[in-house]
């Protein structure tokens, strides 16, 4: 797959009738779905799976998220999600990247950005990142 990154973490799933619009083509809003499908399935890999987030009262909250959608995808399409840590300060802030390739002739479908900031899952507020956050989203090449 020609992917942005050397190493991304890649996920596939599959465009299904639930996911069309009136368009006969994936909704956006779907992409959002699968960019954080994407994204958890890479914390649980990254040894920060959702169960403990909650455990920890902790969690990686999106701030912002820009797509660009380059081409559409199409029920039955398969595509792969992939995505990588692009930026961490250690502290508080992590930026993802994201792609989404359709597997059958390695197009790209769309790219994705979405900066998280560390969260107190009680109060809601912005709190520095445990450790165990720090050491698992970090940049890597």
């Amino acid at each position: 797959m020609p992917f942005d990154h050397p190493s991304p973490h890649v996920i596939g799933l599959e465009a299904e009738a639930r996911d069309i619009d009136a368009y006969d083509h994936v909704n956006n809003a779907v992409y959002l779905t699968w960019l954080d499908r994407a994204a958890w399935s890479h914390s649980a890999a990254l040894g920060v799976p959702l169960e403990r987030c909650v455990a920890m009262r902790r969690g990686m909250a999106a701030l912002r998220t820009e797509i660009d959608f380059v081409r559409a995808a199409l029920q039955g399409d398969h595509v792969r999600v992939a995505t990588w840590i692009a930026d961490s300060d250690g502290r508080l802030r992590v930026e993802r990247r994201f792609q989404v390739v359709r597997a059958a002739d390695g197009v790209t479908l769309a790219r994705a950005r979405t900066e998280y900031v560390c969260i107190n899952l009680d109060s809601g507020r912005a709190v520095r990142m445990p450790e165990l956050f720090a050491r698992a989203y970090v940049v890597t090449d």
